[in-house]
């Protein structure tokens, strides 16, 4: 049967909050997608996920879930620190595989994860969803069709106050070093570098300061950076999780205007050239991931090439890596 007349059936390997609504809906929404299976180490947590997703099989063991010959792709849902170890299962397992973001906690996972699906020419997605935002189209759109002439500079700074659970010293795997080395950087920043890769083209020299400023938490809390991409388009980052309130801008400047825009939240892009100023305000889905997951079945039909693969992710794996200091 070929892959245009079959109904691909995912596993789902972690079923957390990232699941809920984000993501694991898009699957279900998706035609020509099918979720067989959840897993989750709590059984019963699993059990009753598939039950309110109209699930029809759980698991409490990833390998059941991987081997599962009724099960065609699995979509890898777990913090980062496990990604390279069930990665390599299912690359083992001949699979198509979804990874969510970051790919792995540092570049050299994530290029093992890589080359480990290359080498059997198997589709590896990973879930950096903004590349098929229309919010963000719109933007690549406005850079692609001259609306600030030639691309000079990208600059972004994202901060926000430390939560309750940071003050507190509850346990948070997004802020424990042996899992995420830059805490909310890693979870939050990779999202606009890898955008800004997808607008402005790879990174090729990068460089970064970080620390730990407020010892909250075992992973660090502040960075910043500075980049030059491909094109020759410079780039600056910062980025402050204990800051007196949040910040989200990003501003491209260009040699004819300039476009500003937030990474995070939903709120309008705005051009400013010789026209004037233009504000679009684009409504993201209800299941954010949904673009995201319509695109990887074209892709897999032939139809269209998924902007987040494999490569991608581990390209925006080293960027991080420069950055936080682990290369």
């Amino acid at each position: 049967m070929s892959q245009s007349t079959k109904v691909i059936r995912w596993g789902i390997l972690g079923c957390g909050d990232v699941t809920e609504l984000k993501s694991g809906p898009a699957y279900q929404k998706t035609e020509g997608f099918k979720v067989v299976a959840v897993m989750r180490r709590d059984a019963d947590k699993a059990a009753d996920y598939a039950k309110r997703h109209g699930i029809s099989k759980y698991y409490s063991n990833a390998d059941d879930l991987i081997n599962d010959p009724e099960i065609d792709a699995i979509y890898i849902a777990t913090p980062p620190d496990v990604h390279k170890l069930y990665g390599l299962k299912v690359a083992a397992a001949g699979k198509i595989c979804c990874i969510e973001k970051p790919l792995a906690p540092n570049y050299q996972e994530s290029l093992a994860i890589y080359n480990a699906f290359a080498a059997k020419n198997i589709p590896l997605f990973v879930a950096y969803y903004r590349r098929t935002l229309p919010r963000f189209d719109q933007i690549k759109t406005w850079l692609d069709t001259d609306c600030i002439g030639e691309i000079r500079h990208v600059r972004w700074h994202l901060s926000q106050p430390a939560s309750s659970v940071d003050i507190s010293g509850e346990y948070n795997w997004r802020t424990d070093v042996a899992v995420a080395t830059g805490g909310y950087f890693d979870d939050l920043a990779s999202h606009g570098l890898d955008l800004f890769t997808h607008l402005l083209g790879n990174i090729k020299e990068v460089s970064g300061i970080s620390l730990n400023q407020q010892g909250l938490y075992s992973a660090k809390d502040a960075a910043t950076a500075c980049w030059i991409h491909d094109s020759g388009v410079t780039g600056s980052g910062s980025w402050n999780f204990g800051c007196y309130e949040r910040e989200d801008t990003v501003e491209i400047y260009g040699s004819k205007g300039k476009i500003k825009f937030s990474v995070f939240e939903n709120d309008s892009i705005v051009l400013c050239n010789q026209q004037g100023e233009t504000k679009v305000v684009i409504q993201h889905p209800e299941n954010i991931q949904l673009h995201h997951v319509k695109q990887m079945r074209e892709d897999l039909l032939g139809n269209s090439k998924h902007p987040s693969t494999g490569l991608t992710g581990a390209h925006t794996s080293w960027v991080m890596d420069k950055i936080i200091g682990n290369l």
